[in-house]
């Protein structure tokens, strides 16, 4: 027995004393390989899942390296059998490949024969197999080629993809670095994801993804779809790239509700390419409308269904997916993985900030108690209405008031889910709001008036959980959300992790009350953040 900080149990989960002194350290070994799932004060609960050792794996770390960790960490010693089953685990991804085959094209390589023919039998892959060339290599049609990796990642035998890409239409893309330079994470995380051919990229929010896209385009010298969000991360996107890049404006095309350009860079966003006219999806031609060379997914983690379809028919684009959580909450993440491409790059948060390139955070859940006759009122509603009851409560107006007040040389977001909540809040602070029903133009004119320090406060709903470059922000006031969204969580954050001229700490407030679902959905929540290293300080609403 040592004192290590970690115990490993034999049902794949890891318990990880906080308040160890070798916690960090091991924290950022174990969150390459194992999700976090709860994080209440002195202990976190991780879990070995196959799909985390699969990304650990296809980004570069072996069974030996996980293994290790696992063993050097921890206070008892690890069952043997559960290090075996890691091992093995690790060891069936890139047990069967895609390669491009000189005379019979796609098709599917193991030197291992039992699998081979376990796939060839089994009722998911069978159909999508050809004929076999000879006793490792068997056929595979072109277009199913985004299918048979869903498929095969389901059954659990992960391809590796070494077919290939195909270089699409030739367009000179430089970086133009005057007065800035590319951050070797950036800089690695753009030739991992490239070289890879396709993947995934994890940076914390205000670490620079849009460069790391930009990094890509100039390695591949191509034409460039770029899905985003909505139409002002568009326009950042747009802006960013004329900034940073030898790309003109005449060169950039947008893809949106207003405009529907197609240039040699273009930038599409999801809203416009899942829209339905007469019941199909229209505007998903735009995947077809060029050669493209190059495929980046802004926010990947939001890929919306229709986007995951037409993905998997277009393996043979190169494609890169950026964000700062790979989680999602519909258990979507395999598909990211099969569709989009493994983990190529991750940076821990808390790593990033020590290089001083996000702002550090101090990150506090105020709690406050509601009413004795909303609580009645609360106790007694159907559960479907609880949480908005909770989420919304009138007594949080108080609460963002002495926040305020507490920050009043600061520029302050006000972050929430309900539009009356943040429409009733907005008029008693006689703060500007933004909703999704703000015309773009207005957005652009707030966000600019924000940037300038003309308006201290700024009340914001969901549409700015993403792509919103606020550099000014130091204070983010959350007041509900999207039940128990972790992505979210981490997104809002973002907010306000862009560095501070004074080298200042960031501020970070949820509040929420107590006693009801709005403080479980709120520890939900807060688990992608614990595992990057953040822990909430909690207050008492009376104590501000």
């Amino acid at each position: 027995m040592t004192d290590g900080p970690l115990i490993v149990q034999s049902d794949h989960t890891l318990l990880l004393e906080v308040d160890h002194p070798e916690a960090q350290a091991c924290r950022r070994e174990i969150a390459v390989f194992a999700e976090l799932e709860r994080s209440p004060e002195h202990v976190h609960t991780y879990r070995l899942t196959n799909l985390g050792l699969w990304n650990a794996r296809a980004a570069g770390h072996d069974a030996e390296q996980i293994v290790d960790t696992l063993v050097r960490y921890s206070r008892f010693p690890v069952s043997p059998a559960l290090l075996l089953d890691v091992t093995e685990t690790v060891s069936r991804y890139g047990r069967l490949e895609l390669h491009n085959h000189p005379a019979h094209g796609l098709v599917l390589i193991s030197h291992d024969r039992a699998v081979l023919t376990e796939v060839q039998r089994h009722k998911r892959t069978a159909a999508m197999l050809g004929a076999q060339i000879d006793a490792s290599t068997v056929v595979v049609h072109p277009s199913e080629r985004g299918h048979l990796k869903q498929a095969l990642l389901k059954i659990g035998w992960p391809a590796e993809d070494l077919a290939g890409y195909v270089d699409g239409e030739q367009h000179p893309i430089a970086l133009r670095e005057q007065g800035w330079s590319l951050r070797e994470y950036q800089r690695q995380a753009a030739e991992n994801a490239f070289h890879g051919g396709s993947g995934v990229v994890v940076l914390p929010c205000g670490a620079g993804k849009t460069i790391v896209g930009a990094a890509s385009m100039a390695l591949a010298q191509a034409t460039t779809l770029i899905l985003v969000t909505n139409t002002v991360a568009a326009r950042q996107w747009r802006d960013e790239l004329i900034a940073r890049t030898s790309l003109t404006a005449e060169e950039i095309g947008e893809y949106s509700g207003q405009s529907k350009e197609i240039r040699p860079v273009t930038i599409a966003t999801y809203q416009i390419l899942t829209s339905k006219r007469k019941g199909v999806y229209a505007h998903l031609e735009v995947f077809d409308a060029r050669n493209w060379g190059l495929i980046i997914y802004d926010e990947v983690h939001l890929l919306p269904a229709p986007v995951f379809r037409f993905t998997a028919d277009i393996q043979s684009r190169r494609r890169i997916g950026l964000t700062a959580t790979l989680v999602r909450e519909d258990g979507r993440e395999s598909d990211v993985f099969s569709l989009i491409g493994p983990k190529r790059f991750d940076a821990p948060w808390r790593d990033i900030e020590a290089q001083g390139y996000i702002a550090p955070a101090d990150c506090c859940e105020v709690r406050v108690s509601l009413p004795e006759s909303d609580r009645m009122t609360y106790a007694v509603a159907e559960p479907e209405d609880r949480y908005r009851l909770a989420a919304a409560a009138d007594v949080k107006t108080d609460v963002v008031r002495a926040l305020i007040a507490s920050h009043s040389e600061d520029q302050i977001l006000i972050i929430g889910q309900y539009l009356d909540q943040l429409e009733a809040l907005a008029e008693e602070l006689d703060a500007p709001l933004i909703t999704g029903k703000t015309r773009v133009s207005m957005r652009q004119e707030l966000y600019d008036a924000f940037r300038a320090g003309e308006i201290p406060v700024l009340v914001v709903s969901k549409v700015a959980n993403f792509s919103i470059d606020l550099p000014q922000a130091r204070v983010a006031i959350q007041v509900s959300g999207t039940f128990g969204s972790r992505q979210e969580e981490a997104q809002r954050l973002g907010r306000v992790l862009r560095p501070k001229a004074d080298g200042g700490t960031a501020h970070f407030y949820t509040v929420v009350t107590r006693d009801t679902v709005d403080a479980d959905f709120a520890a939900h929540r807060q688990r992608f953040l614990a595992e990057q290293g953040y822990a909430y300080r909690i207050l008492d609403a009376d104590d501000l």
